[in-house]
């Protein structure tokens, strides 16, 4: 049976003044937390509130460089793959990882991964342990919802671990 972890950013004891109960079965506390990174302002502030909300974690930030950067509109209103250019893969793989590189605190590490955002967050996640992951969440029209469908739910959906999606104040990424 799976169970869910709802926990709104703002809601802890600090903000209420009073101590709360971990629902049963559930950790209070998370040791190893997967956060994924896509550079929008959304994920660095779900980074920024996973930081706060669990001191004395262990982080890994995880990049997926998303593959289908190569692949062009159909006429259905899907996406055709191309063949990837290892050029613009290697050079956006470059400068993700400064990027990534810049964000890292002492005592954090990161994952760089080339392909599906979503599969790559998961198979990081999976091969290090995580037993959280974090990821912000955007506000999308309802028509880039329709044909794309949001990351973050897609996570919710797949993962075997607990997943806390951050929504950021104000709405817009």
């Amino acid at each position: 049976m799976t169970e869910r972890l709802i926990f709104t950013a703002g809601t802890g004891p600090e903000a209420t003044g009073r101590e709360e109960q971990a629902a049963p079965g559930t950790s209070a506390s998370f040791g190893r937390i997967l956060v994924g990174i896509d550079f929008s302002r959304a994920s660095e502030h779900a980074l920024g509130v996973a930081r706060t909300r669990f001191p004395g974690a262990q982080f890994r930030l995880a990049h997926v460089t998303d593959a289908r950067v190569t692949a062009t509109p159909d006429l259905g209103g899907g996406l055709t793959p191309a063949l990837p250019d290892p050029g613009l893969l290697h050079t956006l793989e470059d400068t993700d990882a400064g990027r990534l590189a810049r964000m890292l605190r002492e005592g954090e590490d990161t994952a760089q991964l080339v392909g599906d955002p979503v599969t790559g967050l998961l198979e990081a996640a999976r091969e290090w342990g995580a037993d959280l992951i974090v990821v912000g969440t955007h506000t999308r029209g309802a028509i880039e919802q329709f044909f794309v469908g949001s990351t973050a739910q897609k996570v919710v959906a797949r993962s075997p671990v607990p997943v806390l999606t951050v929504r950021l104040p104000g709405g817009r990424a």
